[in-house]
């Protein structure tokens, strides 16, 4: 197991990817490429093909130095040819990702609307946006464009509520 683990992140490792960029690519958490590579568990057969393809490496290669392991899956070659037959193509293109682009820029539009909120949550879309969504750059500068106008809301509410409060005069009309 532990061979299978080291090869799966050596292959990433290869290709430059992180668990992360593998996650988006084969649609799965993040946490479940941590740990196929860190030996608590193996991906299924389908998640094995798409890696295969990722990480531009045969079955038998990523399985050679784990026999235990080839006849967990008890599949022949023909098999396993039939079964990459009908999976489907790997997109590994950058910029791919086009719903989680549009929720994130709205997720970040929207917060500026309460500058406390603002201030961070354009913090969190900027730490979830990846190179995979498709308004990748426009998404990192609307973030920066409503941060700045969070502080300076911030600022103003901080200002007028606590430090100087407005000296307005209020007159009783008869």
């Amino acid at each position: 197991m532990a061979n299978f683990s080291l090869t799966l992140k050596n292959a990433r490792i290869a290709q430059g990817l992180s668990q992360n960029e593998v996650a988006t690519i084969l649609h799965v958490t993040r946490q479940s490429i941590s740990k196929w590579e860190n030996g608590r568990g193996y991906p299924d057969l389908d998640n094995l093909i798409q890696l295969s393809k990722v990480y531009k490496m045969s079955i038998d290669n990523l399985l050679s130095e784990n026999p235990n392991l080839k006849k967990q899956f008890n599949l022949s070659d023909e098999q396993i040819i039939q079964k990459q037959s009908q999976s489907k193509k790997i997109n590994t293109d950058l910029y791919q990702n086009t719903d989680e682009g549009i929720i994130l820029i709205i997720l970040s539009i929207v917060s500026g609307l309460i500058p406390p909120i603002g201030i961070f949550m354009p913090l969190y879309v900027a730490w979830r946006n990846n190179k995979y969504n498709s308004l990748y750059k426009t998404i990192n500068l609307i973030c920066i464009i409503v941060l700045l106008i969070s502080i300076l809301g911030t600022y103003v509410i901080i200002v007028d509520n606590w430090l100087i409060p407005a000296r307005t005069t209020i007159y009783q009309i008869k």
